[in-house]
């Protein structure tokens, strides 16, 4: 099955992810939060970087669960809203 491209709103929701991701991260490493989630420090990258821009709901749960910071806030911010500090 062929997947179709993402769409520029899909795009840009990834890449709130990441940033996200990397804000919360604060001052721990890719290499301590990626272990501790259960994914490679690559991927972590990759998704902070917004390179790997629709990472699995379990990669997104583990990492929500190792940062403190619920999937509704993710979700969230994702979509562009506005939220109260989230970390």
């Amino acid at each position: 099955m062929v997947r179709a491209p993402l769409t520029p709103e899909q795009i840009a929701a990834g890449r709130r992810l990441g940033t996200l991701l990397r804000e919360c991260r604060g001052n721990r490493t890719t290499n301590e939060v990626a272990r501790a989630a259960g994914i490679s420090p690559e991927t972590l990258r990759k998704i902070e970087g917004g390179r790997l821009l629709t990472p699995s709901f379990a990669t997104v749960v583990a990492l929500s669960r190792v940062l403190d910071v619920s999937v509704d806030a993710l979700a969230t911010a994702m979509n562009g809203e506005v939220t109260a500090h989230i970390g």
